[in-house]
């Protein structure tokens, strides 16, 4: 099998992943099998400089809040701000604080600077406004939304004012309340004002829609695009705060599947643009439906990966990340009957497969599941290999 396996794995660079694929895909999806090591950052930034200077991909798109990622997409295009203010404001999820994820805003407002726009590198956040322990307040996304609309249409086409949707939404404390994401009864996603707000959303969208050659006049393209992304967030936001209201038993299963739906409609407007590189972890970028246990029930749902190939086919292609040994989370070297025992007997330190090459070589019976004794590190999952177009396997992935 060893043998097969060498002559089935190359380096991992663009040149490699581009040679798996039918074309060039609108998004190229690289999956992480856990978060925050900067071994898997570092490997990220310089694929995105590779299909940056050899493919013409222009914008990347990561897994952390879309409103705050404006901050970002702000400085590299422009160099607003300062890149101390950037990594401090411009992430969610604590993603500032990585040395990777630094030096890729870095590079991308030194590969900027005297370019003209048609050739600036773009970035997006993709993931909702939101963390473990809740979501945030809809405040922001509405009133930008309405700030947006009342700037370019006439005051009597708007479903409110900007002092309605301020009584509505009331004080963001009692939105981000920490319990509620173990406590329905504690969430505020099903009171009246709640209802009240997804109704008004809902219509400050469908103008947002109705205006959108009158607005791109008025301003721009850029301007409506993002008024757009207000949109989206404020309707997923109240979503999702109304199913955190749900007592059901599939309450879990619901708010993981809709955070997806929130990467998937910003995944999907991202392509819009043109080709770019999506970084994440890998249960939100396959093509199979998620799964993970919580509270030692499994929960399924269909991830961000599944509902945008759905909808753009050939043009989505998906990478996985997968790792041999992560020996400061306790992650020892993996067992030869599995995926990543079978790579890491390859004298590589880094290889990239193509998956359904792959899993032909693996015969009918897929390999054994590998068992992490990390909760945050989740390994590949054997049985859907041929789901990825490749697999990018890392040997090791040190402390640092």
């Amino acid at each position: 099998m060893v043998t097969h396996l060498k002559d089935a794995v190359r380096a991992v660079d663009a040149t490699a992943a581009m040679d798996l694929l039918p074309g060039r895909p609108r998004l190229l999806a690289l999956g992480e099998p856990t978060h925050g090591e900067e071994t898997l950052l570092d490997l990220r930034n310089e694929l995105f400089r590779q299909f940056v200077e050899e493919e013409g991909y222009r914008t990347i798109a990561i897994e952390s809040d879309c409103l705050m990622g404006l901050v970002v997409d702000d400085y590299v295009a422009s160099g607003r701000g300062t890149l101390d203010e950037v990594m401090e404001h411009g992430f969610s999820h604590e993603w500032g604080a990585f040395a990777g994820n630094r030096e890729l805003v870095r590079w991308m407002r030194e590969y900027n600077a005297g370019r003209p726009a048609s050739e600036r590198l773009r970035f997006a956040g993709v993931d909702g406004p939101l963390e473990i322990t809740g979501a945030a307040s809809p405040r922001q996304a509405l009133t930008a939304l309405h700030s947006c609309l009342a700037a370019a249409v006439d005051t009597d086409l708007l479903p409110c004012t900007a002092e309605t949707l301020d009584r509505l939404i009331g004080v963001d404390g009692r939105w981000t309340e920490p319990a509620a994401m173990r406590d329905p009864s504690r969430s505020v996603g099903r009171s009246a004002e709640a209802g009240e707000l997804r109704l008004l959303a809902d219509d400050l969208v469908a103008l947002l829609d109705a205006r959108g050659p009158q607005l791109i006049g008025a301003t721009s393209r850029d301007a409506w695009e993002r008024a757009r992304l207000y949109g989206r967030t404020a309707t997923g936001l109240l979503r999702y705060h109304h199913a955190m209201a749900d007592p059901s038993p599939g309450r879990m299963a619901l708010l993981l599947g809709l955070r997806d739906l929130i990467m998937a409609d910003n995944l999907l407007a991202v392509a819009e643009r043109g080709p770019a590189l999506v970084h994440a972890h890998n249960v939100h970028l396959q093509r199979n439906r998620s799964e993970m246990r919580m509270g030692g029930l499994p929960v399924e749902w269909w991830s961000a990966g599944a509902l945008v190939d759905a909808r753009l086919g050939a043009e989505y292609a998906f990478l996985a990340t997968a790792i041999g040994t992560l020996r400061h989370r306790d992650v020892g070297t993996p067992p030869a009957d599995t995926v990543e025992g079978l790579l890491y007997a390859l004298p590589r330190d880094r290889c990239l497969a193509g998956g359904p090459r792959l899993a032909g070589l693996l015969g009918s019976g897929p390999p054994a599941p590998r068992v992490s004794p990390w909760f945050g590190y989740i390994p590949f999952d054997p049985a859907h290999v041929d789901k990825a177009d490749g697999i990018v396997f890392v040997k090791d992935v040190p402390e640092r």
